[in-house]
């Protein structure tokens, strides 16, 4: 028997983080790399693998637990039988039960403002008056004994939405809760069929409306897809899956608008030649986007209302320009932040992004490079395409889309003359943003674009 203390890893930035499922018990036998607990801070939940394959001996922390970099999850028996143990642990492992009294294993209560911000962004859907006497109303603090048992990103949505999970009960294995489950309940309450006070009163208040009816929608088509042909089923990556759920409640729950310009950038791309020409022998080289970055901190101190976050009925100003880029890696799609843009030069910018990108690809981002973001950018050019209509990255307000630059005939005033041409594709959340404000963000950023000296300005 060789006893092993399985310890938190390196987790960012984030000083101390709270336990919000645990997803093995005494006995279980687990593999490498397997998730053991999910951890959550005030800015993303994380689920923290095994160094070690073994069997649980022990467990050292409990539901509502904060812990760190370095604290003891459990203890391992990294040399106990895995074909012994296989038989208990075929199935997925589920969450030890927290005792009932354990004040840390009360559901986070739903805020009333994002649940707001939710309603207000579809108001021609309201609550129908329910014909039958209300359910009890939600209490948020009532002390319930575990988490319900649901993955990070189905809590996170549910959070998103105002949704108390623990008054859903799971269609998934072992009574998991899945985000069709959250998505039915959502739709009856809007119905009129069922009642929460967390979501239902926050609905109302937003739409102002009464009456109206559920969405309706016809069940999701089963196909037997062999029938037709052959084929072949393969897992979701992670990252597939995480940035999926993602990417649809940002686009069915933000009012998007994407506005479309095309910027002259036929000098700063005989600029960007010449540096890396003249910086050949250190290693940078200097980008398109490097350049777009910079332009854009130039509008976004110029139009601070695209820095913002959406707050309930408040709007969030960043002091700080933290410039995301969609990196596309073997496993999908992520996000990796470029902090302090405005502090740094375009070579620095070169070099971070080039850094950041091969983290990106190699899966070794942190979760702090990754977090942060007050703005997003999302380049197709090295594939084409002439625009396209980025989905918005959550929570913040506007994301711009670079597709691949292209010569064209510009009229001069007294002749055509070929001109390199960069379209652009700015997607903004109408809540915060009106269209003209987007169009001058848009226009001023093919100004500075067209000549990069007005970023001294």
């Amino acid at each position: 028997m060789a006893i092993i203390e399985i310890k938190v890893p390196d987790i960012g930035d984030f000083a101390e983080v709270s336990v919000i499922e645990l997803l093995v018990k005494p006995g279980d036998t687990v593999k490498a790399e397997q998730s053991l607990i999910t951890v959550e801070s005030d800015k993303a939940s994380m689920e923290i693998p095994s160094s070690h394959a073994g069997v649980v001996k022990e467990l050292k922390i409990k539901l509502g637990d904060k812990v760190k970099e370095g604290s003891v999850v459990l203890m391992l028996d990294s040399q106990a039988s895995v074909a012994a143990e296989a038989p208990a642990t075929a199935a997925a492992p589920s969450p030890a039960p927290a005792p009932a009294q354990s004040a840390a294993a009360q559901p986070a209560p739903v805020a009333p403002a994002v649940a707001a911000a939710v309603a207000a962004s579809a108001p021609a859907v309201a609550i129908a008056p329910a014909s039958k006497a209300a359910l009890p109303a939600h209490d948020p603090m009532a002390n319930k004994g575990a988490l319900p048992h649901a993955s990070p990103s189905v809590r996170k949505f549910a959070r998103e939405l105002g949704v108390p999970l623990d008054e859903l009960k799971g269609s998934g294995h072992k009574g998991r809760i899945t985000e069709d489950d959250i998505k039915n309940f959502t739709k009856a309450v809007m119905a009129g069929s069922a009642r929460t006070s967390s979501m239902g009163a926050a609905s109302v208040g937003a739409s102002g409306a009464s009456g109206g009816s559920g969405l309706n929608l016809l069940p999701w088509p089963k196909v037997d897809f062999a029938k037709f042909g052959e084929v072949e089923r393969q897992d979701l990556s992670r990252i597939k899956k995480i940035s999926g759920a993602n990417l649809h409640r940002n686009w069915v729950m933000i009012p998007h608008v994407t506005n479309h310009d095309i910027a002259d950038i036929t000098e700063l791309e005989a600029l960007r030649v010449q540096l890396n020409k003249e910086n050949e022998k250190s290693g940078i080289k200097v980008t398109m986007l490097a350049f777009v970055i910079k332009a854009c901190v130039a509008a976004l101190k110029k139009f601070p209302d695209f820095n913002t976050s959406l707050d309930g009925d408040q709007l969030v100003y960043k002091k700080y320009f933290h410039i995301g880029f969609a990196a596309d890696t073997p496993n999908g799609l992520v996000v990796p932040v470029l902090k302090n843009a405005d502090q740094k030069g375009i070579l620095q910018i070169s070099q971070d992004l080039a850094e950041l990108s091969k983290k990106a690809r190699d899966g070794k981002l942190s979760p702090a490079e990754m977090t942060g973001g007050t703005f997003s950018i999302s380049s197709l050019g090295g594939i084409g395409g002439r625009f396209f209509h980025p989905i918005i990255n959550a929570p913040e307000v506007a994301i711009l889309g670079l597709s691949k630059s292209f010569m064209e005939p510009v009229w001069n005033g007294k002749e055509f003359a070929p001109r390199l041409s960069l379209p652009l594709s700015l997607s903004y959340d109408h809540r915060v943003i009106d269209g003209a404000a987007a169009a001058r963000f848009n226009a001023y950023l093919c100004q500075v674009l067209g000549d990069f000296r007005r970023v001294m300005l």
